[in-house]
């Protein structure tokens, strides 16, 4: 079992930044993948970045390339995903999941936080 907690979650004028941890306990955080989603109202939960167990593998979906950056750091099991560049279309609650799979679909993580709003005015 993995207990996820997300923070960092805010309010952000469009052109700024924001930056979103996930603290994670249970079985060793390094065997899995980590992984970030989120879920604007009305819209299916979609995939934002991953990385791997070792964090020398990341990949990130298109519409993030280059704005958000993932990492880790097993020696205090946390994810971090750094937002940059932030614009109204990534308003949604992001959520913080656990994966023994390298995947994109919710499907194939086993353990999720319980998500953390970001707003972007514009």
């Amino acid at each position: 079992q993995v207990q996820l907690v997300e923070s960092g979650g805010a309010l952000v004028q469009a052109g700024g930044s924001l930056r979103l941890s996930c603290a994670a306990s249970g079985r060793t955080f390094s065997n899995y993948v980590m992984g970030w989603f989120r879920q604007a109202p009305g819209k299916e939960r979609e995939f934002v970045a991953r990385i791997i167990g070792n964090g020398q593998v990341v990949s990130y979906a298109d519409s993030v390339k280059g704005r958000f950056t993932i990492s880790r750091d097993n020696a205090k099991n946390t994810v971090t995903l750094q937002m940059n560049r932030l614009n109204p279309e990534d308003t949604a609650v992001y959520y913080c999941a656990a994966s023994t799979a390298w995947g994109t679909q919710s499907s194939e993580f086993a353990y999720w936080g319980q998500g953390t709003q970001v707003t972007v005015s514009s």
